[in-house]
């Protein structure tokens, strides 16, 4: 076995430059005679815009521009386009108002873009906003968004009555109903699932340039390639090879930045009429909070239908998605097609019906974030099985076990259409809670509660749908000097890319892992690619890697066949040689790949050197699945929570290398434990986001979480992909949600609270204990 390949617990090959402040991030680029952009934002939630004075503005000593909508029309650019429109039941589209680059009459947002302002440095850049002159007339904002849909007095756009931005329905609602009149008892939860502003270490970022008539965007992104597609085709209406779109390192995406965003479009424009490069970085409060996608933000109602034996019959799920105050990109596909299919989770069930109202409000967009669609999905159905449980008068991990898919079941076709093709959920339950010793569990308690402290003990049992769509090409090529090198459409955001593709590679040629050069992140050296997002890097990506690497040893046969003139049958390959069977007459890689400049015949014309390429693309899911465990304990007297346990055991099929895997987890469950005790997304009755900063809004911190006990199955294999692959990057954000937070609403029942939402911070379960007592 190579120790550099496919299983080996390597160290990440990117960490020792990272780490030694080597790294380069968009910010870090300089460029000759760059100046600095600055964006104007609205301070009203809802407001019209009777007029903009920039003429004090552009008189400014240092300042070289400044554009409104005005300019954004005269330039001829188009508007920010939403990707994934939902299908409405009765088969019409669902309506798609404008999304401008800046806001053209009206302002539907705090932080939505107003005005675009250039100059040779930030810092009069900003003075020069603060002489702009806005007039707006202020107008009723709505944030909630049942009350959207309510009110009378508040209309986002035009083409969305009732603020309705789409109706959405999937499932068996005639089933339902059949399940629901002969069931014993129907269990009823309403739940929110808070609203999350990401905040990834590097904050958004764009450099336009424009050169010989072409242009290039330097830009923090899951993927280069799309932006680039919305930026031809979308924005400026031009050729694609007219655009040359860069992402070097990046610091953290977690879908936040896979999407087109106004500041990419206007570096761009400006660029372009000044003829110098134009540098925008956004600032964390004034932007950040302000503009960067946020995400989740629903209400879920939810029915749950049991027989007499506790057996689930149906699932009824109305959620209400707030899409904020525009269609981002891939907005309405989050709530619909990529969350349904986990309303099923892991269990039996005879009807699923799921009904999904999209909802405008006064709030900044909401698209994808870690998980995006699942992790909302599973939260919903596993609060409501503890819900159940308790009313049933049932041990929540026992009510489980009557309901699990069985592990001889696989594959099985769910209520809801999904087809799994492998798990087994009762183990990963029984193998979690021999890990936390739930045995144990009621002498803690007892122990905790002689402190006059609250113990409680969490279980959620998770699968999640991802690792597919569309398809990546692997492009490889050996070279005379020994080295390898990948170029690939997908993105590193700090998973470890550098590492885990070069693991594929050395794997099946036996060569180290220094030899291998990855190549990501710029559409002028990648050809195509779709990015990352929805853990498919390596499900995708990586199959295409291994059956390129694949093709080039068979490539590499034939020319040392030629070179050896030995008969190609006789030719075999390992630890980075081709030899002559039962002989010691061998080449190198490295000598392979200097004969097939010199005998370009070889291989045919379409070669050119020793190279190839493969692509792989699937429309079938993989299903990682697992079973998380928390244990908590909570000061009555201030509210405080403490993690004492945290146990995640999981399915992920073929495990690439046990260290990344790791570190994917501890990421998600981190994120996930941040969004059930500490995100807290407040906007006001006005439309004022009252959590705009770090002093305000709380993430977690190292104190916050315990030890991770994390342990992995590898003897179910995935089938839907050559490598058996699952994707891992996102289930720690499914799984630590409903965990933590069952955790904590079985403590809380010794005080007579059943029922709080996320985020659970000290605040909230203080007051909810006064008010239950």
């Amino acid at each position: 076995m190579n120790r550099f390949g496919i299983g080996q617990p390597i160290r990440r090959v990117e960490d020792q430059r990272l780490l030694t402040g080597h790294g380069r991030y968009t910010s870090d680029i300089v460029l000759d005679d760059e100046v600095w952009g600055h964006v104007l934002r609205a301070p009203h939630a809802h407001a019209k815009i009777r007029a903009i004075d920039v003429s004090r503005a552009r008189a400014m000593p240092g300042v070289f521009a400044v554009y409104t909508a005005e300019d954004i029309a005269s330039a001829g650019l188009g508007n920010i386009r939403c990707l994934a429109p939902a299908t409405q039941p009765d088969g019409s589209l669902q309506p798609l108002p404008p999304h401008p680059i800046l806001a053209d009459g009206r302002v539907r947002h705090v932080g939505d873009p107003v005005a675009f302002i250039v100059a040779r440095n930030l810092a009069l850049a900003q003075d020069a906003a603060e002489s702009v002159t806005v007039d707006y007339e202020p107008l009723a904002a709505v944030t909630d968004p049942i009350a959207a849909l309510e009110t009378d007095t508040v209309r986002l756009h035009q083409e969305a009555p009732h603020n309705i931005s789409f109706v959405w329905e999937k499932g068996d609602r005639d089933g339902v109903d059949a399940a629901f009149r002969k069931a014993a008892r129907i269990v009823r939860t309403r739940l929110v699932n808070n609203r999350i502003i990401v905040n990834p270490v590097e904050p958004r970022s764009a450099i336009g340039v424009w050169t010989d008539g072409r242009f290039t965007l330097y830009t923090p992104s899951q993927g280069p390639h799309s932006l680039r597609r919305q930026l031809a085709v979308d924005i400026f209406g031009l050729p694609e090879t007219a655009f040359r779109v860069v992402t070097t390192d990046v610091g953290g995406g977690f879908g936040m930045k896979i999407f087109l965003y106004a500041e990419q479009a206007l570096v761009l424009l400006a660029a372009r009429d000044l003829g110098r490069p134009v540098k925008w970085v956004a600032e964390r409060t004034a932007d950040g909070f302000l503009s960067d996608n946020h995400a989740r933000d629903q209400i879920n109602e939810v029915e749950l239908a049991v027989d007499r034996e506790g057996r689930f019959l149906a699932l009824h799920v109305h959620t209400y998605a707030n899409m904020g105050a525009y269609l981002s990109n891939f907005a309405p596909y989050i709530p619909t097609d990529c969350s349904v299919l986990m309303n099923n989770g892991v269990y039996a069930m005879e009807a699923i019906a799921v009904r999904v109202t999209g909802v405008f409000t006064n709030t900044v967009p909401v698209d994808a974030y870690r998980g995006a669609g699942r992790p909302e999905a599973i939260y919903l159905l596993e609060r409501t099985i503890d819900a159940a449980a308790h009313q049933l008068g049932i041990d929540p991990a026992e009510l489980r076990r009557r309901n699990f898919i069985a592990a001889d079941a696989m594959p099985f076709t769910t209520a809801i259409g999904a087809v799994y093709d492998s798990g087994d959920f009762e183990r990963n339950l029984t193998d979690a809670l021999q890990r936390a010793d739930r045995q144990g569990f009621l002498t803690r308690k007892a122990e905790s509660a002689s402190r006059g402290m609250l113990r409680g003990f969490g279980v959620a049992s998770y699968i999640e749908n991802c690792g597919s769509g569309p398809q990546e090409t692997a492009r490889i090529r050996a070279t005379p000097d020994g080295m390898v090198t990948l170029a690939i459409g997908t993105q590193d955001n700090g998973q470890g890319h550098r590492t885990s593709y070069a693991q594929i590679i050395a794997g099946r040629l036996g060569i180290g892992l220094d030899q291998i050069q990855i190549v990501q992140g710029d559409t002028d050296r990648v050809i195509d690619g779709a990015g990352t997002g929805g853990s498919r890097s390596l499900p995708v990506g990586g199959v295409a890697c291994d059956r390129a690497v694949a093709q080039l040893v068979e490539n590499g046969k034939r020319l040392a066949a030629e070179k050896l003139e030995a008969a190609l049958a006789d030719i075999t390959f390992a630890d980075g040689a081709f030899s002559i069977a039962g002989t010691d007459r061998m080449a190198t890689l490295a000598e392979i790949s200097a004969f097939a400049a010199e005998a370009p015949d070889v291989l045919g014309s379409e070669h050119c050197g020793l190279g190839c390429e493969a692509t792989h693309g699937s429309t079938s899911y993989t299903y990682p699945n697992g079973c998380h465990v928390c244990e908590v304990e909570i000061d009555p007297e201030t509210g405080r929570t403490t993690i004492e346990r945290y146990v995640a055991v999981d399915d992920f099929g073929v495990v690439l290398n046990p260290l990344l895997l790791a570190g994917q987890v501890y990421g998600g469950v981190a994120q996930g434990v941040g969004q059930a005790l500490h995100e807290a997304c407040v906007y006001g009755t006005d439309g004022q986001l009252l959590s705009g900063s770090l002093m305000d809004y709380g993430l977690p911190r190292a104190d916050d979480l315990p030890h991770i006990d994390f342990a992995f199955h590898t003897d179910a294999p995935c089938r839907t992909n050559a490598l058996g692959l699952k994707g891992a990057g996102e289930a720690g954000a499914v799984g630590a949600p409903p965990a933590v937070m069952n955790a904590v609403l079985d403590a809380l029942r010794d005080v007579g609270v059943t029922a709080l939402d996320m985020p659970a911070t000290s605040e909230r379960i203080w007051r909810a204990i006064r008010e239950a007592a």
